[in-house]
């Protein structure tokens, strides 16, 4: 059984990056299974810092897009939004091209706070940063 509302679907997932920094990025929605939501990101020019790495903050951005939409995506978006409480990273492999690839499973889903697990791996499947984010699950007014 799916920890996601049913609705939830790549499209739609890449549909709301429109004109955000998401979309500046270039991250996009790869999957979405039973637990978990996978995106990537290019590292180019948007996402490099000026060593020509991939930014650490790059991939702390993805980490966080992956964990704030996966909370969402189990909270009813009528009544209630995740906000971010708390975020860290672990930066183990530098990328200088290509695609990194992010994965964000549950390690708590609770009624009024979600923490996740992002993974971050390069083309070649090497952990290249591993994160977890706390999210705050609020009541819409």
């Amino acid at each position: 059984m799916s920890v996601f509302n049913s609705a939830v679907t790549i499209e739609k997932l890449n549909a709301t990056s429109a004109n955000t920094m998401v979309a500046h990025l270039g991250i996009e929605y790869t999957q979405v299974g039973e637990d978990f939501i996978e995106a990537r990101m290019p590292v180019d020019h948007r996402t490099h810092q000026p060593l020509g790495l991939l930014h650490g903050g790059a991939s702390v951005a993805l980490a966080e897009t992956l964990g704030s939409v996966a909370a969402t995506c189990c909270v009813n978006p009528a009544i209630q939004y995740c906000v971010g409480l708390e975020i860290n990273a672990n930066h183990l492999k530098s990328v200088r091209t290509g695609f990194v690839t992010g994965k964000a499973k549950p390690i708590h889903i609770g009624k009024r706070t979600h923490v996740w697990e992002i993974k971050i791996v390069n083309e070649a499947q090497e952990l290249v940063c591993i994160s977890r984010i706390t999210l705050a699950v609020l009541d819409k007014r």
